[in-house]
C-alpha cells in the first residue's frame, strides 16, 4: 500500500510538471494556426477518450456515450484468487460486477482557443456475491445520477498537423454516496460498500494535457490526466486519487471510416478514512467494505472504429463510434474484483 501511495503521489507531481511545461508553449499559439482537421473519421480520438479535441469559436457539439465494464473473479496483486481463497478471510465473496454509464455531453467554444464542456452521467451498478458457508447467493444494485463534470479545453500550441491543449475540469458531488440495498445479513436497507456508490462525495479536480497529430491518412495522440479528491465527504472518507495515461493511433480507411488502436493505463489509490454510516459492513465481512483494499493499477489494450458522415451528405456533422478492449495487466490491492472487458459506444453531432 505504501508503494502504491508513493507512486501515486509521484505521478500526480508528474501531472503538475506536465501542465507547467504545456503552458510554456502557449505563447507561440494563435487563434488561426490550429492545423488539425476534425471533418474526417479520425478527426476525433477513440470514443473512450474524453476531452481530446477542441472547437472553433461559436461551434457546438452534443454527444452521448454508453460505457460498460464487466468484472469477474478476484485478484490480489497480480495473482488470481478462487472463491475458497477469498472465503478463508471473508465470509462474503463478491464474484461479478457490471458497471454501466450513460454520459450526456455538450461542448461549446465561446472563443477560438477555449472550449467549455459539460458531462452528465447516469450509472447502473450490479454486484453478485456468494456466502459459501450456508450456500447463499445474492445481488446488490444501485442506479442514479453520477457526479456532474464541468471543464475547459484550452489550445496551447500547434503547427500544421499537431496540437496540444490543456484540460482543466472539476466534478461536482451530485452522485449519491448513501446507496442501500437488501443483503442476507444486514436486512432490506444495508449501506452498500464503496464500489456500489454512484459518486465520490467530494469536489474533484481533474487536470490534464492532450496532444493530437495528423497526416493525410493517419492520426495519433496521447493524454495524461488526473483526478484529485478535494477534502472529505459527508460519510468521513475520501476516495483515492487517480492517474490516467493513454496513447492511440488511427488509420483512415475511407472518407467515412477509420480504425484505431489504443493503450490505456490507470492507477488509483486506496481510500482515506472509512464510511461512518450505521450498519455499514465491517471490513472483516466483505473485501469491498475495506478501504485498504481499493487501490490498483491496470493496463488496457483497445481497438475501435469511427464512422463519420462527410459534409456532402444529409447526415453531415454526425459521428458514430465504438471501442472495446481487455486488460493486458492488472495489479490490485485485493482481494478485489478484476476487470474482464470494457466497451464504449457513442454518438456525436457538431454544428
Amino acid at each position: 500500500m505504501k508503494t502504491l501511495t508513493l507512486n501515486l503521489n509521484l505521478n500526480l507531481k508528474t501531472i503538475s510538471l506536465a501542465l507547467g511545461a504545456a503552458v510554456l508553449f502557449s505563447s507561440s499559439a494563435t487563434a488561426h494556426d490550429w492545423g488539425l482537421k476534425g471533418a474526417r473519421p479520425d478527426g476525433h480520438a477513440p470514443i473512450g477518450v474524453m476531452g481530446e479535441h477542441t472547437h472553433h469559436k461559436g461551434k457546438w457539439m452534443a454527444s452521448y456515450r454508453y460505457m460498460n465494464m464487466f468484472m469477474s473473479g478476484n485478484r490480489s496483486g497480480s495473482d488470481q484468487l478462487s472463491v475458497a481463497q477469498v472465503n478463508a478471510n471473508y465470509p462474503v465473496v463478491p464474484t461479478e460486477m457490471t458497471m454501466e454509464m450513460h454520459m450526456f455531453g455538450v461542448m461549446y467554444a465561446p472563443i477560438d482557443r477555449v472550449t467549455v464542456m459539460l458531462g452528465i452521467p447516469y450509472k447502473r451498478i450490479s454486484m453478485d456475491h456468494v456466502v459459501p458457508g450456508p450456500g447463499l447467493a445474492f445481488t446488490t444494485e444501485a442506479h442514479g445520477l453520477g457526479d456532474l463534470k464541468l471543464g475547459t479545453l484550452t489550445r496551447l500550441w500547434s503547427k500544421e498537423g499537431h496540437g496540444v491543449h490543456l484540460n482543466l475540469g472539476f466534478s461536482a458531488p451530485t452522485g449519491s454516496i448513501d446507496k442501500t440495498d437488501a443483503t442476507p445479513a444486514g436486512g432490506p436497507n444495508t449501506p452498500l460498500p464503496y464500489p456500489m456508490q454512484l459518486g465520490s462525495g467530494t469536489v474533484d479536480f481533474q487536470p490534464g494535457v492532450t496532444y493530437n497529430g495528423q497526416t493525410e491518412k493517419w492520426s495519433w495522440g496521447g493524454q495524461v490526466s488526473g483526478n484529485v479528491r478535494l477534502g472529505e465527504n459527508g460519510n468521513d472518507y475520501t476516495l483515492g486519487n487517480e492517474l490516467n495515461a493513454t496513447a492511440w493511433a488511427a488509420r483512415q480507411l475511407c472518407k467515412w471510416n477509420s480504425f484505431s488502436f489504443r493503450l490505456n493505463s490507470k492507477t488509483w489509490g486506496n481510500i482515506d478514512g472509512a464510511d461512518s454510516r450505521p450498519g455499514f459492513p465491517p471490513t472483516a465481512m466483505v473485501p469491498t467494505a475495506d478501504p485498504n483494499r481499493r487501490g490498483g493499477t491496470r493496463l488496457d489494450a483497445l481497438v475501435g472504429m469511427n464512422l463519420f458522415a462527410p459534409k456532402d451528405t444529409k447526415l453531415k456533422g454526425h459521428r458514430l463510434a465504438i471501442e472495446g478492449g481487455i486488460p493486458i495487466a492488472q495489479q490490485l490491492e485485493g482481494p478485489q474484483l478484476e476487470t474482464d472487458w470494457i466497451v464504449s459506444v457513442g454518438w456525436q453531432f457538431s454544428w
